[in-house]
């Protein structure tokens, strides 16, 4: 489909309001096909939800036309769906004369904003994640519908009112469509201008309000302008070639990212926070944390979570099968390998890392003492995770001002859900280790020891941090200058990954 021929959002309103009265929604989607079949939808098998909506209620209709992209007749069509409206604007397509079947020219799928909000989000035939055809497509200009890495980013970023937003490389435009409930103003940029025209659908049939859409790679669209907020899942993967344009960064190795990342902090304003996914690659002799500090730019902190790692004979197979490579002519499919496994030994990249990647502009940062964080962390936490997000930020600035003096002299508090898991043989009289475990946020777990379960399990703010080792110390006939000595190094680690907060409160919410 070509630029031109995409949908008018003329009468979104009206299709709308058509797909909501049929609940076409997705709780109606859930509870319409079953778990299993809803299940299924996701794995790209369709049998299960065609079974499920053999009947003829409008519902029946639209996850047949827009989900499962098969032909409807006229009749239920028009029961369903503003038909006229419809086919004008180009959603639908009438095959076969005047009385023929009524196919759906693009991908229409349901999707939940975090407040319950009914969204839908529109992207090429087959190319919605989970959708009736798959990905699987080597077609450079398809803009493609929310998948996992839509999902993730969305979790990750920062909800706080905002002026302005920048949703760079937009595709179908889910994270401008996030961005619309929070900032006054959004602009989305793509370098295919396809998606920009899939981005404005996509919030014109939500309601949202309309982005200024801009067509550009990185950041040459927006010029000199700065913004609260950038988000951007961008064309990551790191191949030979870049013949994906939804999908492959164009750039040698994992220079794409890093420049993202270098050029960020130019366009944020002070306070403002930039979030992206990422590969990156691990370099034979270098530490991948220096790699990816190396990419911080002046005046930002930075929180960089590695969350997967792949060597780079699984990397190259995982997106030859994205691409649908896999079922090509098998002597193909081995010279696309062979290019792969060439260009990362050209490189000397033994593995590629996956995670996630927050800067935020900050006066400390500019004045030479930024916090950046580089952490790998492959477990599994709650989502969403925005309000975590500035958390860390919040604990950073909170600790950069604390020396050992200022930390003995706070008030602390155990932070919500956070339990304490003894570990040992049973009948022991001591635990062989004690463990404190967050359920909220990151759910980190750390193992500690009896001075530091001890402080932790009796912060409540009513002393400071020295009184109560002062105590500790008297319980277990320890020197309580010593004691202090060497205690606040654990406080610090204590309050930086979350498990104890400042009793004012500024660091945990931050205020």
């Amino acid at each position: 489909m070509s630029k031109s021929s995409l949908p008018a959002p003329d009468h979104s309103a009206a299709l709308r309001e058509a797909l909501l009265a049929a609940d076409f929604t997705a709780d109606g989607l859930l509870e319409r096909l079953g778990a299993p079949a809803y299940a299924a939808l996701a794995r790209s098998e369709t049998v299960p939800a065609l079974r499920a909506t053999r009947g003829d209620t409008p519902l029946d209709t639209l996850v047949r036309l827009f989900l499962l992209q098969r032909p409807v007749t006229e009749e239920r069509a028009r029961e369903a769906l503003p038909l006229d409206e419809c086919v004008a604007d180009g959603w639908v397509t009438r095959e076969g004369g005047a009385d023929g079947e009524i196919r759906a020219r693009v991908d229409v799928r349901p999707y939940g904003g975090p407040d319950g909000e009914d969204w839908f989000i529109v992207s090429d035939l087959g190319c919605a994640v989970g959708g009736a055809g798959g990905i699987g497509s080597r077609e450079e200009g398809v803009v493609l519908g929310v998948g996992g890495a839509s999902t993730t980013l969305a979790g990750i970023t920062v909800r706080a009112p905002v002026a302005s937003a920048l949703d760079l490389g937009t595709g179908s435009g889910i994270q401008a469509l996030h961005a619309a409930q929070h900032a006054t103003r959004v602009t989305a940029t793509d370098l295919n201008p396809r998606a920009l025209e899939f981005t404005r659908l996509t919030l014109a049939l939500s309601g949202a309000a309309p982005a200024d859409l801009r067509e550009g790679s990185l950041f040459e669209p927006v010029g000199s302008d700065t913004f609260d907020l950038i988000v951007s899942n961008p064309p990551f993967v790191i191949s030979p070639g870049a013949r994906l344009t939804y999908r492959d960064g164009g750039m040698g190795g994992d220079d794409l990212c890093r420049t993202l990342v270098q050029q960020a902090g130019d366009h944020l304003n002070e306070g403002g926070y930039a979030q992206f996914l990422a590969n990156w690659q691990h370099v034979e002799g270098e530490e991948w944390q220096d790699r990816l500090r190396s990419w911080v730019p002046y005046g930002c902190d930075a929180w960089i979570v590695q969350r997967e790692v792949q060597d780079v004979t699984q990397y190259a197979e995982l997106w030859l099968r994205d691409s649908g490579d896999h079922r090509s002519d098998p002597a193909e499919y081995d010279e696309r390998y062979e290019a792969w496994l060439d260009e990362f030994e050209a490189r000397g990249t033994t593995s590629v890392g996956f995670g996630w990647i927050t800067l935020r502009k900050s006066s400390a940062a500019a004045a030479g003492n930024p916090s950046i964080v580089v952490e790998e962390w492959p477990h599994a936490v709650q989502q969403p995770l925005g309000r975590a997000v500035e958390e860390h930020f919040a604990r950073q600035d909170y600790l950069r001002d604390q020396d050992d003096a200022a930390l003995l002299a706070g008030h602390f508090t155990l932070a919500a859900e956070v339990v304490q898991e003894q570990v040992g043989l049973p009948g022991a009289e001591d635990p062989e280790h004690v463990v404190l475990r967050q359920h909220r946020g990151m759910m980190r777990a750390t193992k500690v020891d009896a001075v530091a379960a001890g402080f932790a399990g009796v912060c409540d703010g009513s002393l400071p941090a020295g009184r109560i080792l002062d105590a500790i110390a008297q319980l277990m006939a320890e020197d309580p200058v010593l004691l202090r000595d060497r205690t606040p190094q654990a406080i610090r680690l204590l309050v930086e990954e979350g498990f104890l907060e400042p009793a004012s409160g500024v660091a945990a919410r931050g205020e």
